[in-house]
């Protein structure tokens, strides 16, 4: 309030930049002058630059180094963000509306005009129809490869039984992603109508070739899948290879098939962990008996739950780090050992401890194969091989025999034969620059000698190559596939690089051979290589009794840092090369192994190896694309995960 000369005090306003007083009376003056000012005052921060020129920025990234960074003010981004974060946050669309959220808004950019509630519910709806048409215009595209995994739930309140579908690729910028597209209700669980049911799913989206389904191992999805291989083209080897079995749900079968062996020791113990959370004075009981026998940590007994076997594991493991504090509540807790008749002992506990160790490894697993932030088919094959080496290894201790006999038969039903197993599994080896073939000649090789011992090694050389080849054969099919489908200009023969030959020879026929490179005759040329290979192995068998043949001829430091034993050997014998040829496919392979490395990224080296295998590398995406193969996503579904 400023008094003027005729006594009277008028109310001013004061510009924060210039200074200067400007008449700010509610009656007389209003606000009109006071924003002619903001727009016309020469000190204005805003109207000392251009409006388009970006600002530098110092953001922090996560490994706490600091980038420079352009930022300007931009609406279309602001509201894309603004959609994303009430679509991905799944927050109520009258937040925006929040006192606080508007406050906090206001603090960053005071430029953000946020909209109502009613807008943000259209846009929303905007923005689904557009990433909708975006999601099928990429799978209803013909060169668009999709993996599809789906599960079924039954609501026990609604008594409804729903469907999921999930769809995973790769972009072009080699960066992984997962899409839900069909969440539904269904009215049977036979295997037709759940194969009419993704059918129509398939059809909805306009896909062209779907390349592999994940389903668990329950009898319905066979016939399920019998139905979708009569009805989808373009399905590789006639869909002998369609399904991909979950290996999660297969981790859990083999151990609830271990855990079906009862062992009174673990009943013991869980029947103590059951008393002991039934009630909270209990619990309360048995914290101050930690706190007396010295406990400092703020872990507790752990739950179980019938249909996770992790939980039983969760459980023993947690049970055995809080041992001491179980007989100081005894002491406490007089209806204790009344009420269990029997209580849990020192023995309980040690023979407990050797289960923990037992089952740490599928537990290891099963997390490993759960991950969604990389590929994981290219780790399929060293990982069941791991488990085999393990329940071998366990198989020899008196307490574990009958636990893991049961155990070892579920395993030998879906993984005890080379021909058990999904030939995408052995491409995504070939496809891996650390293993490629001769990893699955190791493979080979340690199943025919668990299958077969009393072949010599070099029979078991000779044989595990030939199944080598094989593969690779197989692969080599497919890769023409790709060839014909992505190659129009039929340069499947050409070379990468064109070579100059120098050549002066009176011999015409060699001439012609020397210009002409490569041509269908290669195969018979391969076959022929093939028996040649074979004599080899012959000599190889009656003069090397050593067994020397796979020794390398250096030796190379290898950094690996890995709980896989199977892997881990395979790392530690090395590689060696396998035969060459002319094609692309055959120049990947005949290439000595990337030296493995523990942080390696199979998608970066792909992405800057494209450019020289482009064929093989899309093979390598749409293949590793599945980063669900080996898992089914039960938070797809909203639902703990099931072992049944």
């Amino acid at each position: 309030m400023i008094k003027e000369d005729d006594g009277m005090e008028r109310r001013y306003g004061k510009c924060h930049w210039c200074e200067r007083l400007l008449k700010a009376d509610v009656e007389r003056n209003g606000t009109s002058s006071l924003l002619k000012h903001i727009d016309r005052c020469k000190k204005n921060p805003d109207k000392l630059q251009d409006p388009t020129q970006t600002k530098l920025n110092l953001k922090k990234e996560s490994n706490g180094d600091t980038s420079v960074k352009t930022w300007k003010h931009d609406d279309a981004r602001i509201k894309k963000a603004l959609l994303n974060l009430f679509v991905v946050g799944e927050l109520p669309f009258k937040f925006v509306e929040n006192e606080a959220f508007v406050e906090y808004t206001n603090a960053l950019n005071a430029k953000v005009v946020l909209p109502s509630r009613h807008t943000i519910s259209r846009n929303v709806s905007k923005f689904y129809i557009e990433e909708r048409t975006k999601m099928l215009q990429f799978l209803s595209n013909p060169k668009t490869t999709i993996h599809l995994t789906t599960d079924t739930w039954t609501s026990s309140c609604q008594r409804t039984t729903y469907m999921v579908v999930t769809t995973h690729f790769i972009d072009e910028n080699w960066m992984m992603h997962k899409r839900i597209i069909n969440f539904r209700e269904i009215d049977s669980h036979k295997g037709e109508d759940m194969g009419r049911e993704l059918l129509d799913c398939i059809r909805g989206w306009g896909m062209k070739n779907v390349m592999t389904i994940t389903l668990d191992n329950a009898t319905t999805n066979d016939k399920t899948i019998d139905f979708l291989v009569k009805k989808l083209p373009n399905l590789y080897e006639g869909g002998k290879h369609f399904q991909v079995r979950c290996m999660a749900h297969i981790l859990n079968l083999i151990v609830k098939d271990g855990l079906k062996y009862q062992n009174y020791h673990v009943d013991c113990i869980q029947k103590a962990v059951q008393y002991i959370r039934l009630s909270p004075q209990r619990i309360n009981k048995f914290k101050k008996a930690m706190k007396d026998c010295g406990l400092q940590t703020k872990k507790f007994l752990c739950g179980d739950t019938p249909t996770r076997w992790s939980s039983t594991f969760e459980l023993l493991k947690s049970a055995y780090q809080l041992r001491e504090a179980f007989t100081e509540f005894g002491i406490r807790d007089k209806s204790y050992e009344r009420d269990l008749g029997r209580v849990p002992e020192n023995y309980d506990f040690e023979v407990v401890t050797e289960m923990v160790k037992f089952f740490e490894k599928f537990k290891t697993k099963t997390e490993l194969v759960s991950s969604t932030s990389k590929p994981l088919v290219n780790l399929f094959i060293r990982e069941v091989l791991d488990v085999d080496i393990h329940l071998r290894k366990w198989s020899t201790k008196p307490m574990f025999l009958d636990m893991v006999k049961d155990m070892r038969k579920k395993y030998d039903k879906y993984w005890g034969a080379y021909n058990k197993m999904n030939d995408f599994m052995y491409f995504a080896v070939l496809l891996d620059p650390t293993t490629k073939s001769p990893f699955l000649l190791h493979a080979f090789k340690k199943m025919i000698g668990y299958m077969e011992p009393s072949l010599t090694p070099a029979t078991m050389d000779i044989k595990a190559r030939q199944m080598v080849r094989e593969v690779e054969n197989r692969m080599e099919n497919l890769f023409m596939t790709y060839l014909e489908r992505f190659d129009s200009g039929g340069s499947s023969q050409q070379e990468a690089s064109q070579i100059v030959i120098d050549v002066d020879d009176d011999n015409d026929f060699f001439g012609d051979f020397l210009c002409m490179g490569g041509s269908k005759a290669r195969q018979m040329v391969r076959e022929v290589e093939n028996r040649m290979e074979n004599l080899f192995m012959t000599y190889l068998e009656r003069f090397d009794s050593g067994g020397s043949s796979q020794q390398e001829a250096s030796q190379i430091v290898i950094d690996v840092d890995d709980d896989n034993d199977f892997f881990g050997d395979f790392l530690c014998m090395g590689g060696s090369n396998s035969d060459p040829t002319d094609n692309e496919l055959r120049t990947y392979l005949k290439e000595n192994i990337v030296n493995y490395k523990k942080d390696f990224s199979i998608l970066g080296w792909w992405r800057v190896n494209a450019i020289r295998f482009p064929t093989i590398a899309r093979m390598a995406k749409e293949i590793a694309q599945a980063l669900n193969m080996l898992h089914i996503d039960d938070n797809d579904m909203g639902k703990k995960p099931m072992e049944d």
